[in-house]
C-alpha cells in the first residue's frame, strides 16, 4: 500500500485528469489534522484480567464457533484448515492469531483533498459524526423522517466543523429516494458536499461496488486498487453470527484493500451474558473472527477491529447510551485492541436521550472521556446522534462538534512551550496587579484556553437580554449560520459529471422496490 496522494496519481479518467485533481486546493475552511493523543492511555485492569478474557475469546471459536452465512466465506475457511460444519466455523488460536498479525497496526486513510487525509491507529485518533439515523430533528426543533437535503445539510456541517475528520455518510437516510437507489445518492452527497474523508455502504454486494466505482471515478480507478479511501462499517449479528451481506461487503472492501470495520453490535444483557466482561469476551471473539476473514480474502488489507456495545435497561428492553458499564467496556476492549496491536474503533457521544438536553450532555461526557482515555483510533458517532441513534438533531451536531474541540485539546495533552514566559510574566505584574495587558497574554489569549461560541458564560443580565435561549435553541441558531454561509469545495467538473453520470446509468437499471 502506497501513501501517494491523489492529487499527484496519474492516469484519471475524466477531463481534468492529473492537473483537474492538483487543482484540489486546501480550502480556506478551518480543519484540525489527525488527532496525536499527547496522554496516557488507561488500563481498567491488570494484564493477567486482559489474559483471561483474550484466553476464554479462543475458546468460545474454538469450541463453540461462529457462523458464516456464505457459500464462498465457508469455503475459504475450509481451505484455511478451519474446523467447518455446515456454516459453523470452528478457529484454531494458532490460525485465528496468525491471521489476526497479518492485519497492519496503522494504515494512512486518504481524502479527496489530501490536505485532509488523516491517519488511523497508534496514538492517533479522528472523530466521525454518526451513521443510520431515519428521523431528524430540524432547524425548527421538530422530529420527522430525513430527507436528501437534510443529508446534504449534514455533510456540509461536517465539512465546516474543524474537529470532524470525516463526513461519514449516511448521517441521515433520504427516506424519499428509493432504497435501491439510496446508496447512490448518499456517496453523492458525502463526496460533493465535503472533501474529506468518508464511509461506504454495506447493504448489498452491488451497492459496496457501486461504492467502489464513484471512488474510482474521484480518486482514479488505478489509485483505489492499492490506496485507503473509504471506511466501512460491518456488524456480526451478537451472538456469534457474520451474515452474508456483512460478509459480501466485506469482501469487495478489502479485497480492494479498503479497511472495514469489523464490530460486533450487541446489545449486552440481551444478545450477550448480562456481564459486562462476559460481554466483552463474546464481541471480541466475534470481532477477531471478523479481522481474521478479511485477512483471508487480502493478507494485509487495513481493518479496524470495533463494537457497539450498549446495555439494555431490563425494565423495558430499549438499549441505553451513556452509562458506566459503556464507558468500561471501551477500556477492556481498547486494552485488547492493543494487545493484538489492531487499530480499533469505539463510538463517543452515543446517547438515548431524545433531546439535546442534560441528558445527553451526562451520557456524551460519560462515553468520550472513556472513548480518550480508553486509547480509540476511529471515534465514531460524535456529532448528531440521539435516541440510540434512530434521529440525528441539526442542533446537537454542531454542539457536539465544539466539545470535540475541547476534546482535541484535552487529548494533546498539555504544552510547556510558553512556560518559561508565563514565569516571566508573573514576575513582571507582581503582587495586587492583572495580566490582563501583559505581553504574554497579548500574544497568547486566542489560543490559552478552549473559547467555545455556542456555550454561554455571559452574567444573568446578558443572556435575557439575548433571547435566554438554552444550548440546544443556541445549537440550531449556530446551524442555520453556517449552512447559509456555506461554500462547497472545489472538484473538477469532470469529475463531477463522470458522478453525474454513472448515478444516471445506475438508476436506469435498479428497481424502485426492494424484492
Amino acid at each position: 500500500m502506497t501513501d501517494a496522494s491523489p492529487a499527484t496519481t496519474p492516469n484519471a479518467r475524466r477531463s481534468g485528469g492529473r492537473d483537474g485533481r492538483r487543482a484540489l486546493r486546501a480550502t480556506p475552511m478551518a480543519s484540525f489534522p489527525t488527532l496525536v493523543r499527547d496522554i496516557p492511555v488507561y488500563n481498567l485492569v491488570p494484564d493477567e484480567a486482559v489474559e483471561l478474557i483474550h484466553d476464554e475469546s479462543l475458546k468460545i471459536l474454538e469450541e463453540v464457533g461462529c457462523e458464516f452465512r456464505d457459500d464462498e466465506a465457508i469455503a475459504m475457511w475450509k481451505a484455511a484448515g478451519a474446523n467447518v460444519t455446515g456454516t459453523r466455523v470452528r478457529i484454531d488460536r494458532a490460525l485465528l492469531m496468525s491471521l489476526v498479525a497479518k492485519a497492519p497496526e496503522e494504515f494512512t486513510l486518504n481524502a479527496r483533498n489530501p490536505g485532509r487525509t488523516v491517519r488511523i491507529g497508534g496514538r492517533n485518533s479522528v472523530f466521525v459524526p454518526m451513521y443510520g439515523a431515519p428521523y431528524v430533528r430540524d432547524l425548527d426543533n421538530v422530529r420527522r423522517y430525513g430527507s436528501l437535503e437534510d443529508l446534504n445539510n449534514f455533510h456540509k456541517l461536517a465539512y465546516m466543523l474543524p474537529a470532524l475528520h470525516s463526513s461519514s455518510s449516511i448521517c441521515v437516510e433520504p427516506m424519499e429516494i428509493p432504497v435501491p437507489k439510496r446508496h447512490l445518492h448518499i456517496i453523492h452527497s458525502a463526496l460533493t458536499h465535503s472533501d474529506k474523508p468518508f464511509m461506504g455502504i454495506v447493504t448489498s454486494k452491488e451497492r459496496a461496488e457501486d461504492v467502489m466505482k464513484m471512488s474510482g471515478i474521484v480518486f482514479g480507478e488505478d489509485y483505489v486498487k492499492d490506496n485507503t479511501v473509504v471506511v466501512s462499517i460491518t456488524n456480526c449479528n451478537s451472538p456469534l453470527v457474520w451474515d452474508a451481506t456483512m460478509l459480501d461487503a466485506m469482501k469487495v472492501y478489502a479485497a480492494h484493500n479498503q479497511p472495514v470495520i469489523c464490530a460486533p453490535f450487541a446489545l449486552c444483557g440481551a444478545s450477550t451474558p448480562a456481564s459486562a466482561v462476559g460481554a466483552v469476551a463474546q464481541v471480541n471473539a466475534e470481532a477477531l473472527a471478523g479481522v481474521a476473514f478479511t485477512q483471508l480474502i487480502r493478507a494485509g488489507s487495513p481493518v479496524i477491529y470495533g463494537q457497539f456495545m450498549v446495555a439494555v435497561d431490563m425494565k423495558s428492553g430499549a438499549p441505553m447510551g451513556g452509562t458506566p458499564e459503556a464507558a468500561q467496556m471501551m477500556y477492556l476492549m481498547g486494552q485488547l485492541a492493543r494487545k493484538y496491536r489492531l487499530p480499533w474503533r469505539t463510538s463517543g457521544f452515543h446517547v438515548g436521550s431524545k433531546l439535546n438536553d442534560a441528558q445527553a450532555g451526562y451520557e456524551s461526557n460519560m462515553l468520550m472521556h472513556a472513548a480518550i482515555l480508553s486509547g480509540a483510533n476511529y471515534i465514531w458517532h460524535v456529532a448528531g446522534w440521539l435516541e440510540a441513534g434512530l434521529c440525528c438533531d441539526y442542533s446537537k451536531f454542531v454542539t457536539d462538534a465544539e466539545q470535540l474541540v475541547g476534546w482535541y485539546k484535552y487529548a494533546g495533552g498539555v504544552s510547556f512551550a510558553d512556560f518559561k514566559d508565563a514565569m516571566a510574566a508573573i514576575r513582571e505584574v507582581g503582587p495586587q496587579g492583572h495580566f490582563l495587558g501583559t505581553q504574554h497574554t497579548l500574544e497568547h489569549f486566542e489560543k490559552a484556553f478552549f473559547s467555545p461560541s455556542i456555550m454561554d458564560f455571559n452574567s444573568f443580565e446578558q443572556w435575557s437580554a439575548e433571547g435566554a435561549k438554552d444550548h440546544a435553541t443556541r445549537g440550531r441558531d449556530k446551524a442555520r449560520q453556517m449552512l447559509q454561509a456555506y461554500e462547497p469545495p472545489k472538484m473538477d467538473e469532470g469529475i463531477a459529471e463522470g458522478l453525474k453520470d454513472f448515478i444516471a446509468k445506475r438508476e436506469e437499471v435498479l428497481p424502485d422496490t426492494v424484492n
